[in-house]
């Protein structure tokens, strides 16, 4: 079964369960308060499970674009990718535990026609600190009457603090959370599956999760019992792809095997051999052009700097293959692959130049960088004919050297290197990196916080006032990050605002908080909100209806939330700082006193 065929069929699927259709969204969240990429397919619903009623319904389903940053040190293996496609299903406070579990055992069952014995699943086993929240018995006994054998469930006891183990949230500092169930596939095909489940044996792999929104948790740190229970069901395409067609390395699918063979045709290479180089090549390619095409480049902060590091890793790799980045394009070559295992993403397409571009100018720069790591690596051997772990460490994290690169470079000039210091470096760095990465690329729920609602609110009113100040109607959001302590604003405009610019938009902000305008909702199809004047990037694929907030007299915009009801609740608008963020792109830093 490829690609086409099992999104298909998922969809149908849940959609003769009574679920409607929602919209793959950008990896750019618009009006997003959160984060800089679109983490998980439940990420465009926040408001709605934080409560606020969906125009299209209680139940719902898509297939969804994602980036996860946070693994991309364990990208290389059969299963980890920056970028993936999730499915997903949720219940906005209508079915519950067993109608949620049931639609993942009949779907993975009747309609992928896997092996019932070849499942197993984890569920909550309690913590100890939160007596409020006990094992998942619930769960447990769902699978069981499904006809998963206690020997298959395991309750796993994490908790709900450090390893978090079958627990999900909340993302933010407070909002919905609760207990996971999560499904294994024993994927091997010539070995017997185990009379008990071990999920640390690597050969289960995880195809499935059951998020169980079943508590919320307060400013003060209290889990109470959620108003609105949802359910959030998420699986990765690309696993469930590679288990139902009885592979066990998700690169040999047809969603990669395009690149792969590509890669091994410039390299002139086996994947067999050289799996690792090949996957991380093919992921980073892959990753780097779908961030592109919807809407960030290269650069030195924020979501470029995600693309700019992911293009160099893949050209470090492609040069540890020996092709020749002087005589090809080679990340063209490989983005046109990309652009066709997705002939359904109309964007990549109607982006394609730019991708190219973007990529050809980053190589065009890595290659000068590399010139320059080569002569620092000379210096070295120069120095004191050896390589210490600090200078390896210099050429992998300054100039973009693999440690294999440094390897062959210190062997050619019959030279020792400290490869023992150097992991050691580099392990450093690493756990530094995911202790980062976990909160600037947090996925998931807003922190539904009255700080971060009141910072988003100001968002509608700032881009309201760089079109007036500005007077261009053509300024529109290009993405935004909100904490509760300040916002972080990026729009369209080519140029840097002038000191007085910027106090005008500051005082015309605080102009539109001090006049207390209630801040109202409508449901209405795109057209008519286009027709009314709402601001929003009319080529992104909406649902039938879709959500817009006024403003009287400042703002109309399609936006997901979440909001304050009037703006005299805002407080004193700041603008703490006005900078470039890419080309063509400028990015505004704020607070509310």
């Amino acid at each position: 079964m490829n690609r086409k065929q099992l999104i298909k069929k998922y969809i149908e699927y849940f959609k003769s369960k009574d679920h409607k259709e929602i919209p793959n969204s950008s990896l750019l969240p618009e009006n997003d308060p959160t984060v800089l990429f679109t983490t998980a397919g439940m990420h465009p619903l926040v408001p709605f499970l934080l409560g606020q009623k969906h125009p299209q319904g209680k139940r719902l389903c898509n297939v969804q674009r994602c980036i996860r940053t946070g693994d991309i040190e364990e990208v290389g293996d059969t299963t980890h990718h920056t970028f993936f496609e999730m499915t997903g299903n949720w219940s906005l406070g209508d079915y519950w535990k067993k109608q949620a579990i049931g639609f993942s055992f009949e779907f993975a069952i009747k309609i992928l026609n896997l092996p019932k014995e070849k499942l197993a699943v984890t569920v909550f086993g309690g913590d100890k600190r939160e007596p409020n929240i006990p094992k998942d018995k619930e769960a447990a006994k769902i699978w069981e009457e499904l006809g998963i054998p206690t020997n298959k469930i395991i309750f796993l006891k994490g908790g709900v603090y450090e390893s978090k183990e079958n627990w999900w949230g909340p993302a933010g500092r407070t909002g919905p959370c609760g207990p996971c169930t999560e499904m294994f596939y024993w994927r091997p095909k010539n070995i017997p599956v185990p009379k008990k489940f071990d999920p640390e044996n690597e050969n289960w792999v995880e195809i499935w999760n059951d998020v169980l929104m079943e508590y919320h948790k307060d400013e003060k740190g209290n889990y109470n019992l959620a108003k609105q229970q949802n359910i959030d069901n998420g699986r990765g395409l690309e696993r469930i792809s590679a288990t139902i067609n009885n592979l066990e390395d998700n690169y040999l699918t047809d969603i990669w095997q395009p690149i792969i063979k590509e890669i091994e045709k410039l390299s002139g290479k086996t994947y067999k051999g050289n799996e690792k180089p090949m996957r991380i090549i093919a992921d980073h390619i892959k990753a780097a052009t779908m961030i592109i095409a919807d809407g960030a480049v290269p650069g030195n902060t924020e979501q470029g700097y995600v693309v700019r590091r992911l293009i160099r890793r893949a050209l470090r790799y492609l040069r540890t293959l020996e092709v020749d980045l002087l005589q090809i394009d080679a990340t063209i070559i490989l983005a046109k692959k990309v652009l066709t295992i997705y002939p359904d993403y109309e964007h990549l397409q109607n982006q394609k130049q730019t991708i190219f571009q973007e990529l050809k100018s980053e190589e065009d720069k890595f290659q000068r960088t590399l010139d320059k790591g080569l002569r620092e690596f000379q210096k070295m051997v120069d120095k004191d004919n050896k390589i210490t772990s600090v200078e390896a460490f210099l050429l992998y994290q300054s100039y973009g050297f693999p440690i294999e690169m440094i390897e062959e470079l210190a062997k050619e000039k019959k030279v020792p290197i400290d490869k023992k210091g150097f992991q050691k470096q580099l392990e450093k760095h690493q756990e530094l990196s995911r202790t980062a990465s976990a909160g600037k690329f947090k996925s998931g729920l807003a922190d539904d916080s009255k700080a971060t609602t009141r910072l988003h609110t100001s968002t509608h009113l700032l881009l309201a006032a760089l079109r007036t100040v500005l007077k261009d109607e053509n300024i529109i959001q290009r993405g935004s990050n909100i904490t509760p302590e300040r916002l972080r604003f990026d729009f369209s405009f080519s140029r840097k605002l002038e000191k007085e610019e910027i106090q005008k938009v500051e005082e015309l902000v605080n102009a539109q908080i001090q006049s207390g305008c209630e801040v109202t909702r409508e449901e209405m199809s795109p057209e008519q909100a286009k027709k009314q004047g709402a601001t929003a990037t009319f080529n992104a694929k909406y649902g039938e209806i879709v959500s817009v907030y006024t403003i009287k007299d400042c703002s109309k915009e399609i936006c997901t939330g979440p909001h304050v009801k009037n703006t005299c609740e805002l407080g004193r608008f700041k603008i703490k700082k006005e900078e470039s963020s890419s080309s063509g792109v400028r990015r505004i830093k704020a607070t509310l006193n």
